[in-house]
């Protein structure tokens, strides 16, 4: 086997290249950040609504049962199948970004439906900064401050729903998923448009 040392600055392009080859992915496919800002959103504001009209006890978990794993079901699908179509090869962060996604979100899902008594009043604000390691190491990842800033607003939402009562925790959630995800996902999408121009 011919071994070849790279020289600094060959190390350097193939680092930069790596990184912008997955910033373009991310932004090819910034619209899964949105929907699922979008689906978080949605579970907890329909939980708020179904609670103020009194049918919390009969859709008690069904949205979160049946939203999460769909987005995950479409997030999974579309991204294989375009990887597919397009012949796209995975470089080493997207598949370090991708798995750490897929982990984070099956390990929050266990979370919440097997260990959310033990958790109590924790529950949300572990979600919340959860959400934010994942969106800061993205944002680090392809170099991106929108998800930086959103992840850190998103830190900072976890940790200020510990000192609120377990009531707010769903406002929380809401506005963690607007700032963390939604509004970068748009500026993630938004900047896709401005280099195509």
């Amino acid at each position: 086997m011919n071994e070849h040392n790279l020289t600094p600055e060959e190390s350097l392009l193939l680092i930069s290249r790596t990184i912008e080859e997955t910033k373009q992915k991310f932004q090819d496919n910034g619209h899964i950040i949105v929907l699922w800002g979008s689906v978080t959103f949605s579970v907890f504001f329909l939980q708020y609504f179904f609670e103020l009209i009194g049918w919390y006890k009969k859709f008690d978990i069904i949205w979160t049962c049946i939203l999460f794993p769909l987005a995950a079901i479409y997030t999974f699908f579309y991204i294989r199948g375009k990887e597919k179509k397009n012949n796209i090869p995975k470089n080493v962060l997207g598949r370090i970004l991708g798995t750490m996604g897929w982990v984070l979100g099956f390990n929050l899902m266990i979370l919440g439906f097997v260990f959310g008594d033990h958790l109590g009043n924790a529950l949300a604000p572990i979600f919340l900064i959860f959400f934010a390691f994942f969106i800061i190491m993205v944002g680090v990842s392809i170099k991106f401050k929108p998800l930086i800033i959103g992840g850190i607003l998103l830190n900072l939402i976890g940790f200020g729903s510990l000192l609120v009562g377990r009531e707010y925790h769903g406002f929380s959630l809401m506005l963690g998923s607007v700032v963390g995800f939604i509004i970068p996902g748009i500026l993630l999408n938004i900047a896709k448009k401005k280099e195509h121009v």
